[in-house]
């Protein structure tokens, strides 16, 4: 793999090498043996009705889901005890409560942390993908916010190269990121492969750079609405990502003798 076609794979973090979505919803739910997330710290320690801490956690996880940060304006750590400062006055109504706000961002920061792992299946496969090709991890997202997940789930010895698009001046689906991504690796667009559950940054991103080929990660395996970019190849597990590999090198190798036998006859 790597002699003919692909020579990198890069790789989106959240929701497709680690499980954020899933680490999120812990830290708000989760109960003994960690009797101190979001909404048993509410009700235990703050004497909040269950109804009513769950109401707060459902709207700071819209407030996420329609988050828009400017790292020049505010830093992510202030707009997101903001928005848990929202959602308690929304909830419960009276003086806003920046010390309550905080301490629900922290709780549920630190435990979201704790729950973001990179799998041993995945972490095989990383490994094993490593020994002919190059990898590349590259995630949009805040400096802060992704560094830190980067750190909490140990997954730099398996990259050539780490890009976090808070640090860049585009973010993904912006040609540019992608661009700077391949000259860090030292290889051509048509080289490499982009991994990731996002239609509109990941694979719509990687066909405007022109990368050789993308693969979306669907879980759930849901149709596209007819408008999304249309990816080479879909997968429902990051673990199929090898056999698609294995399928692209088989059809390059094909070609590659399809081509030499006209030649031959010409």
């Amino acid at each position: 793999m790597g002699l003919h076609g692909v020579k990198a794979v890069f790789f989106d973090l959240d929701n497709t090498l680690i499980d954020t979505a899933a680490a999120g919803r812990r830290a708000i739910e989760e109960r003994a043996p960690r009797p101190l997330q979001v909404i048993s710290a509410l009700q235990s320690k703050h004497r909040y009705g269950e109804g009513e801490a769950r109401a707060v956690c459902d709207k700071v996880q819209a407030k996420l889901l329609k988050e828009c940060h400017d790292p020049a304006k505010m830093c992510i750590t202030d707009l997101r005890i903001s928005h848990w400062e929202e959602a308690i006055q929304e909830t419960i109504g009276g003086e806003a409560n920046r010390d309550l706000a905080a301490e629900c961002y922290y709780l549920w920061k630190t435990t979201r942390l704790q729950h973001l792992t990179l799998a041993e299946d995945t972490r095989a496969m990383l490994s094993e993908l490593r020994k002919g090709l190059r990898l590349l991890l590259l995630t949009n997202g805040d400096r802060q916010t992704q560094r830190e997940k980067i750190e909490a789930c140990a997954c730099q010895p398996y990259f050539d190269a780490i890009v976090v698009g808070g640090e860049q001046k585009e973010e993904k689906p912006a040609p540019s990121i992608f661009h700077y991504c391949c000259d860090l690796l030292g290889v051509q667009p048509a080289e490499c492969v982009m991994v990731g559950d996002s239609l509109d940054t990941d694979i719509q991103g990687g066909l405007n750079a022109g990368l050789k080929a993308t693969v979306w990660l669907n879980k759930a395996m849901t149709a596209p609405v007819d408008t999304a970019p249309v990816p080479h190849y879909i997968i429902s597990s990051v673990l199929e990502l090898p056999a698609v590999l294995q399928k692209m090198e088989h059809s390059i190798n094909a070609k590659l003798e399809t081509d030499h036998i006209a030649s031959s006859n010409e």
